[in-house]
This record gives structure tokens, C-alpha cells and sequence, in this order.
């Protein structure tokens, strides 16, 4: 009698096994990528980067404007308006924050089609608060239009691109793997404690290397959170650190119920991030 092997049958459910893992593997990047785009792209429009955007009706269509929140140190601030209908005029009212005293003016003057100013240049970590006003004839408009509104400008020093594109680059990888390690701890995959680690090396690079670098070109020094003081940026970035190096420990000692210290530490950098960058 003459024994068949099995081994044809073994060798295709191991493929359909690994082609399966390949699938479930590639939908959880596709989801973690999505997760991570949405809050990177919150954290940038709620941040300072992200101008003041609002639309005016003056003269007869409504007007786009954009109005910057952040300036670096070696330029002025420049503040551009569109001029409706070409022959708007317009101030600006700034001053420092903070302070109560009054609203400098500096008037808005003529450029094609734009109304312009230039804020003052200013040291690192300075901020101003403005509003500008338009008129057409016997129109007027205020920007922003809310009672007492006003658009706070903050300034940086220059930031070396080298130092800048890796700092955004290592910090949205970190995250892009730290959400995909808590999708692979809630559906219990294998993978999760390895890519806790990696996640955690990232932050590491990111938050506290080249973080600090690119703080001390922006504003002069290298960290202002605990234990030197409450920059809320800075304490933020530690307290998702912690969260990842409590999963690792716990991932690495194979404590039980380890898996959830990623999900957790996963919950609480996605709830970092949606604290406005910068607040």
C-alpha cells in the first residue's frame, strides 16, 4: 500500500496562511497611515504655522484672506490683503503680547492687487496680537470680524532644513508605526511588542534629539518642560515617551495583559496629538 505525503497540503495551507497575514498585515498599515495623516493634519492646522483664513464681503464679491500666524526673525512679517475691487484702503493695529497698552497703527499700503505691511522684525519666542481693517467708500470690514478679535503671530529663528525635514520626517514615522503597533496589539498580532520598540526609538530620535535642536534654533533653548518648566509642547512629547516606554518594559518582561499597555500608550499619543501644536 503506498502511503501519500501530505506535504503539498501542508505547503498550500502555509501559503494561504501567510497570504492572509500579508492582507490583514497591509489593511492595518492602511489604516494606521489614515489614523496618522488625520491627526498630523490637525496638529498642523491648529498650529502656528497654519494661517488665519476667513472670508470678507467687500465691494461686491467675497474675498479670500489669509493671514499669517508665525514669522521667522530674519524677515518681517509680512501682512497682505487683497484690495477689492482695486481701490481698497486698509490699516493694520498691532502690539505685543502681552500687554494692555494701545494698538500701534501701521497703514496698509498699495501693490497690485494686494494691500501689504510689514510687522515689525522681532526676537525669537515674541508674539503679537493684530487686526486689520478695510474700507471700500462707505464699507468697512474687520479682520477677524469678532468684537475685540484678534490674530497672534509668533516669531522663530530660522530653522536649518537639515534639522527641520528629519524632525518632521522621524516624528510622523514614529507615529505611523506607534498607531500601527496598537492596531496589532488590539487584534493580538505577534508583531506589536517589536514595533512598540521601534516606535519608542523613534520618539526618542525625533522628540528628544532632534526636537531640542530644532527648539534651539527656533527660540534659543533646547527644553522648557519638566523639570525646567510647563512648555506644553515639550511636556507633551514626554508624556507620550512614558506611555511608550511603560508598553516596551511591559511588552519586553511579557507582563500579562502586556498588549494593552500598547493600546494604551497608542490612545495616548493619538490624544496628545489632538491638543493643538503649540497652545
Amino acid at each position: 500500500m503506498v502511503a501519500f505525503s501530505k506535504r503539498p497540503r501542508d505547503a498550500q495551507t502555509t501559503l494561504r496562511r501567510e497570504k492572509r497575514g500579508v492582507a490583514r498585515s497591509s489593511k492595518l498599515w492602511i489604516v494606521a497611515l489614515a489614523l496618522t495623516l488625520a491627526a498630523l493634519g490637525w496638529q498642523w492646522r491648529s498650529g502656528p504655522s497654519y494661517p488665519y483664513r476667513t472670508k470678507i464681503t467687500l465691494g461686491h464679491a467675497a474675498t479670500p484672506v489669509s493671514l499669517p500666524r508665525n514669522s521667522s526673525t530674519v524677515w518681517p512679517a509680512r501682512v497682505a490683503v487683497p484690495a477689492p475691487d482695486g481701490h481698497a484702503s486698509g490699516t493694520v493695529y498691532w502690539r505685543r503680547v502681552p500687554t494692555n497698552g494701545p494698538f500701534e497703527v501701521l497703514p496698509l499700503r498699495s501693490g497690485g492687487d494686494q494691500l501689504a505691511a510689514a510687522l515689525p522684525g522681532l526676537p525669537p519666542a515674541a508674539k503679537v496680537e493684530y487686526y486689520v481693517e478695510l474700507g471700500v467708500g462707505a464699507e468697512s470690514v474687520r479682520i477677524p470680524s469678532t468684537a475685540g478679535g484678534t490674530v497672534t503671530l509668533r516669531y522663530h529663528g530660522p530653522i536649518p532644513a537639515v534639522v527641520l525635514i528629519p524632525h518632521i520626517a522621524v516624528m510622523f514615522l514614529a507615529m505611523l508605526i506607534g498607531v500601527r503597533a496598537g492596531l496589532a496589539a488590539m487584534s493580538d498580532a505577534p508583531e506589536h511588542g517589536s514595533l512598540a520598540v521601534i516606535a519608542l526609538a523613534a520618539f526618542t530620535l525625533g522628540g528628544f534629539i532632534l526636537g531640542p535642536i530644532t527648539q534651539k534654533y527656533a527660540f534659543g533653548t533646547f527644553w522648557t518642560g519638566v523639570p525646567f518648566g510647563w512648555d506644553l509642547t515639550d511636556n507633551k512629547t514626554l508624556l507620550m515617551w512614558i506611555g511608550w516606554a511603560a508598553a516596551v518594559v511591559a511588552a519586553r518582561r511579557r507582563w500579562r495583559g502586556s498588549r494593552w499597555f500598547v493600546v494604551l500608550a497608542t490612545v495616548l499619543m493619538l490624544a496628545v496629538f489632538l491638543v493643538p501644536h503649540s497652545a
